[in-house]
């Protein structure tokens, strides 16, 4: 009997022993995702967003105090939540590490440009901890960044992150959306193509028939369209370099006939896929105007439904949840320069489901490279060194080659990134950290870049 009280002393001494020798968590600081915000003169309303070194627990309060130049509050701008006095009182919801207030420009009112208005955190709840980024100004016009520190919105999910962050480093701003919030993309290019949803690993075969109403559960088998760990094929997604002659699905044709039916399992990427009568079945057609006519309904549905997209040349793709129809994804093709994302990718010559993937907005005319630190620092390199830097278009220069995850896991130090956006403004770009080895928060990279030239 001794024996056992005794081992159960020892366990509990133990237990208590590494309770004490783990270290206390970093303090959770609450920052402006920047210290610098332009706002275009055809937007009608912008973002300011606040973001947490991790998730609350609790519903946590934050207060904001407005400080305005050449403008009044309620004539020419309004915000949601409201200000009152000057103040904008918001709650971060528990299991959020962020928190968006909307700036709202009224309509018809004319502005010289050189209007601002200035944010201040003063106070947030405890256990918050406000940062060195507690103020942002918002200038009324397009802004030209000269450089910042932004911790990218991944969501929650850790290494399979919810969300999609669209950066724009001239802006100095982000855009997160659901990986999950859609499923089809209708290219706006001269070519009719549509892409799947890489992001959410999602995958695709044709049925050779031309009435989606005859199409149903007898005509697939789940295991065709199986991704990852070891199963599925390059065919059955769209090209992970983005080459849009290669889409899983082939350009729509004018000619209607030649317009397969295609299935779809909306999420994948563990060599699964959900059930069979969860699967989608679709068929594109184009319009007499020179959009996409689509067709979509469940596996075993007799009845579809219809969407007609039209090109819009403002973005790469258009795009299409089969739950809530239109959706806006990315941001318009000139207002976005890297992509950070989980996505089906590869490795050697397996499809694999990635997390932490950077890609460049190839489309939108952005170009990259890669710098390794024992040709030049990251700190040294300048507007000299532009000219020696070789730029691709290619969509993943930087994908996963920015971090480690073998080994001692955490951000590579060795490189860095170059990037010129669509206008010729050249930012180099360091990843600081994105899991706890380098300081970070797994879905919450943080990411360092200075304008060059």
């Amino acid at each position: 009997m001794k024996k056992i009280l005794y081992l159960f002393l020892g366990l509990a001494l133990a237990t208590s022993a590494c309770k004490k020798s783990d270290p206390p968590l970093p303090d959770n600081q609450i920052n402006f995702s920047a210290a610098t915000l332009g706002f275009e003169s055809t937007s009608a309303s912008t973002d300011v967003t606040l973001n947490l070194s991790r998730a609350v627990d609790v519903a946590t309060p934050v207060s904001i105090i407005l400080t305005t130049t050449g403008v009044t509050y309620g004539t020419e701008f309004s915000t949601a939540p409201a200000a009152t006095g000057g103040t904008i009182s918001t709650t971060i919801p528990a299991g959020s590490s962020s928190v968006t207030v909307k700036v709202n420009k009224t309509a018809g009112v004319f502005l010289n440009g050189n209007e601002s208005v200035s944010f201040k955190i003063a106070t947030a709840g405890s256990p918050l901890v406000v940062g060195s980024t507690n103020q942002l100004k918002l200038s009324f016009a397009a802004i030209t960044s000269t450089g910042t520190t932004l911790t990218l919105n991944g969501g929650t999910g850790g290494s399979a992150a919810v969300n999609s962050v669209f950066v724009d480093f001239s802006a100095n701003t982000q855009t997160s959306v659901l990986r999950s919030g859609w499923d089809l993309g209708f290219y706006n290019g001269t070519d009719f193509r549509v892409i799947l949803n890489n992001t959410n690993a999602a995958s695709v075969v044709a049925v050779n028939k031309t009435d989606i109403n005859q199409v149903s559960a007898s005509d697939v088998t789940a295991a065709s369209l199986e991704l990852g760990f070891g199963k599925g094929t390059f065919s059955i997604f769209d090209d992970v370099n983005g080459d849009l002659t290669k889409t899983a699905i082939p350009a729509v044709s004018a000619t209607d006939a030649d317009n397969k039916v295609y299935v779809i399992n909306r999420a994948g990427g563990s060599g699964t896929t959900s059930a069979v009568t969860d699967f989608y079945k679709i068929r594109v057609l184009r319009t007499s105007i020179g959009g996409y006519t689509l067709q979509y309904a469940k596996l075993n549905e007799t009845t579809f439904k219809t969407i007609t997209i039209a090109k819009n040349t403002s973005y790469n793709f258009n795009y299409v949840s089969f739950d809530t129809g239109a959706v806006n994804v990315e941001p318009t093709k000139d207002h976005w320069d890297i992509q950070w994302t989980y996505s089906i990718y590869y490795t050697g010559t397996t499809p694999y489901a990635f997390a932490d993937l950077v890609f460049t907005n190839y489309l939108g005319n952005v170009s990259s490279a890669e710098v390794l630190t024992s040709t030049v620092s990251y700190d040294a390199y300048s507007t000299a060194n532009v000219a020696t830097t070789t730029f691709s278009t290619a969509r993943d220069v930087i994908s996963s080659n920015w971090r480690a995850t073998t080994g001692t896991i955490g951000v590579k130090t060795d490189r860095f990134y170059v990037v010129k956006d669509a206008s010729g403004n050249v930012y180099k770009v360091k990843f600081i950290s994105f899991t706890t080895n380098d300081g970070g928060t797994r879905g919450y990279p943080v990411v360092q870049y200075a304008l060059v030239k």
